[in-house]
């Protein structure tokens, strides 16, 4: 078998056969196949594109190229969940702790932020010592004895994924749907969870711009995991305003514990009971939506969810006390309105650039080698649908640096419309896939 006689086969519109596919993934990740020649697939591939077959068998070869984590250990049916990214995004902060209280075990693994949006484990460790370096047993007995655990992605899961990943970004060939949703699944299969539930982001914070294109990626997930033989859904959510009010690490965590408290804000909680009551679902403890929302009331009414997030804390390091004191998060020297400069009613707020503002303040990282300010970021006072007065405060901006803070409050007050009509609403939840 050669890699260019695979080349021109895609390159002339053929079909890759599964052993095809295995070869030049295994030898790849090998160093075997030079990168130009795989570029050259990788572009043949963006063209001609991959039917659901070639699509499975990329992602089980991406998935097998490293360690796959056995799970079998864990009782119960293992749940996880992944996001493709926004602003405001600490959903896994109140979601896990939520389902964990209705005794389906969350097993999950996650990433750090990258650009304009936020990454789950630079959020938890906004808690004091927190920490997500876990061994494969400590992980698994975390989430026995409490419930949830959550583990930092090892380079050995699907390290074929990260080698095509980082040759696609320079090649322009990141925007195919069967590399995006193989990219995203295979990382996902290796992590061993017997359920996935998919929040698919679609606006202008999202990676999906288009209605269409999601719910294009989210049938492709959702098919790709079943023919991996997992429980999936796939909920496809708006993100063309930032999710909830606070955009940056620990300002996000506080608003994660408020809602833990019944005090969150009502779209943040409708995500939740959303993804939540399809993960109870999934993991065989309610036998329709309706009653697995009310499951998760139940433990938001009573106290068990929140009292989960600090067990959950503790045992992986952190201060539980911050669950209950947020003066022991980080806090940011200096607080700074941002003023409209005219009056209407808020008709568009530019998601990505709400995100590209609290990178600028130190949230986020332009570099993975950036190093964030845990305690920067902003506090939406205003979204869609309100009305502003001229001089009227639309969010409040939180800094350690007052140059930062002043080129952040320019493109903060850039991000948002105002018009003299009230828009309508737009709704949260535009699909659920199963």
């Amino acid at each position: 078998m050669r890699m260019y006689d695979l080349i021109v086969k895609k390159r002339n519109g053929g079909f890759l056969r599964p052993e095809e596919i295995r070869y030049m993934v295994e030898e790849y990740t090998r160093g075997n196949i030079p990168d130009y020649q795989m570029s050259a697939m990788m572009m043949a591939i963006y063209f001609r594109g991959m039917n659901e077959e070639e699509t499975l068998e990329l992602t089980l070869a991406m998935e097998q190229s490293g360690e796959i984590l056995d799970l079998s250990g864990i009782r119960g049916i293992k749940v996880d969940k992944h996001s493709t990214g926004g602003v405001g995004d600490k959903t896994s902060l109140a979601l896990a702790p939520m389902v964990a209280s209705c005794g389906v075990p969350v097993a999950k693994m996650s990433g750090r932020g990258l650009g304009h949006t936020g990454g789950t484990i630079d959020k938890l460790e906004s808690f004091p010592g927190f920490t997500t370096e876990l061994t494969p047993d400590c992980f698994m007995e975390n989430v026995n004895r409490i419930g949830i655990a959550i583990m930092g992605q090892s380079a050995k899961l699907a390290p074929a994924d990260k080698k095509l990943y980082a040759l696609r970004d320079v090649t322009g060939t990141v925007d195919n749907m069967s590399l995006i949703a193989s990219s995203i699944m295979s990382k996902k299969l290796a992590s061993g969870a017997d359920a996935i539930v998919l929040d698919v982001k679609t606006g202008s914070g999202a990676f999906m711009k288009k209605e269409e294109d999601a719910y294009a990626l989210a049938r492709e997930m959702v098919r790709i995991g079943k023919g991996a033989g997992k429980r999936m859904a796939a909920v496809i959510s708006d993100m063309d305003q930032p999710l909830g009010y606070a955009v940056g690490n620990a300002l996000e965590v506080k608003e994660a514990i408020a809602t833990l408290k019944g005090e969150g804000p009502a779209d943040f909680m409708e995500l939740c009971l959303t993804l939540g009551s399809q993960m109870l679902l999934a993991g065989g403890k309610a036998e329709d939506e309706a009653r697995a929302k009310e499951l998760l009331q139940q433990v938001l009414r009573d106290g068990r969810a929140l009292k989960k997030l600090a067990e959950f804390v503790e045992a992986q390091g952190g201060d539980s006390a911050a669950v209950y004191d947020e003066s022991l998060l980080p806090k940011a020297d200096y607080e700074e309105p941002c003023l409209s400069v005219k009056e209407g009613y808020v008709s568009r707020i530019d998601c990505e650039e709400v995100g590209i503002c609290s990178l600028l303040l130190g949230g986020g990282r332009e570099t993975k080698e950036s190093v964030i300010d845990l305690s920067v970021g902003i506090v939406l006072l205003k979204k869609k649908g309100d009305y502003v007065k001229r001089g009227e405060a639309l969010a409040l901006l939180y800094a350690n640096d007052r140059e930062k803070l002043r080129n952040a409050l320019t493109r903060l007050l850039g991000a948002y419309e105002l018009s003299d009509e009230k828009p309508g609403p737009v709704p949260l939840i535009k699909g659920i896939l199963r």
